[in-house]
């Protein structure tokens, strides 16, 4: 049940897939993940080094024999990045899965295919999912506005953006954005989705490497506790709605330069708010479906329990006349 064409290119047991969260998808959470029978991710620029990241990799292989993948994400950086050095590094340690976001990553596409790597490219608009097909991605996945992180700056809902990217492309469309829970993993697949990526639902588990203050925060935050900043250097990120991120949109409001904003949006201060729990210290990523978020179970849990409530919802469509 619940196999697509992404549970057969990646090799894994459901269409789940944990969000790519810097810091946060360290070895631990990615392969509980995979062991629970989705794909874990590890965020490679969590890592200062590509070193780093390979000892990463062998943590992580030596938790989990089931397939796991590595972000890169191609965003603009404080520091200098070798990507190339990045993905050698992730190849030459046998991941065969890459998940590339942000700018266009075809640059890198002979690279990633002389190694016979499967690359699925994350975009927060319709014509970039139709490029990611052309420069010969696998699959795609769609963010909606709803998603923790940066979403894009359209501010268009997953429930459209799922089936006009469907519509678009040959490839497996993977939804992201406002999904946590059995009833958005059903909806997504309703909406022709062949998997969904989940990043908040998978903060708030035992596994996460989160400060236990900020997941206290996450399990009394409501829906309309995030708030995008970063949209005054076209940068858009939906975070925690805190005094912090108040702080950076007063400043964008009076016309702050990217020079100024930057010592407060790096990645740094956000790794500080993660360690410490202070939600001040930093930006924290979270998405609005936050509000549906009311424990901290373990990854295990999380994933068995979608499937099992998936199957109770498919069962439900089937009383009421449709057929499955």
């Amino acid at each position: 049940m619940f196999k697509t064409r992404i549970t057969e290119m990646f090799n894994i047991e459901y269409p789940i897939i944990q969000g790519a969260m810097q810091w946060l998808s360290r070895a631990e959470l990615v392969s509980a993940v995979s062991n629970a029978g989705g794909l874990g991710i590890i965020t490679s620029l969590t890592f200062p080094t590509a070193e780093e990241l390979r000892q990463e990799i062998k943590k992580t292989k030596g938790m989990t024999d089931k397939p796991f993948a590595v972000n890169i994400t191609l965003l603009p950086t404080l520091r200098p990045v070798n990507y190339e050095e990045y993905i050698s590094v992730a190849i030459e340690e046998g991941v065969n899965i890459i998940e590339t976001a942000g700018r266009s990553p075809e640059p890198y596409m002979k690279q990633l295919k002389d190694a016979k790597v499967k690359v699925m490219h994350k975009c927060a608009r319709v014509r970039d999912v139709k490029k990611a097909e052309r420069i010969g991605i696998d699959a795609v996945t769609i963010v909606g506005f709803e998603a923790a992180g940066h979403p894009g700056m359209d501010d268009v809902a997953s429930s459209v953006l799922i089936p006009i990217s469907v519509d678009s492309v040959r490839i497996p469309v993977i939804a992201a954005g406002g999904l946590g829970d059995a009833r958005g993993f059903i909806a997504a697949l309703a909406l022709g989705a062949e998997g969904v990526i989940m990043g908040t639902r998978f903060m708030a588990s035992k596994e996460c490497a989160l400060h236990p203050k900020i997941k206290e925060w996450l399990l009394s935050a409501t829906e309309t506790d995030t708030v995008m900043i970063e949209r005054s250097i076209k940068n858009a990120a939906r975070v925690m709605k805190t005094d912090f991120a108040q702080r950076v949109l007063e400043m964008e409001e009076k016309g702050a330069t990217l020079e100024e904003l930057a010592p407060l949006i790096s990645g740094l201060r956000g790794k500080q708010a993660l360690d410490e729990g202070d939600v001040n210290a930093g930006g924290i990523a979270c998405g609005q479906v936050i509000g549906l978020i009311h424990d901290i179970p373990s990854v295990k849990e999380i994933i068995d329990g979608i499937i099992s409530e998936a199957k109770l919802i498919g069962q439900r469509l089937h009383n009421i006349g449709i057929p499955l």
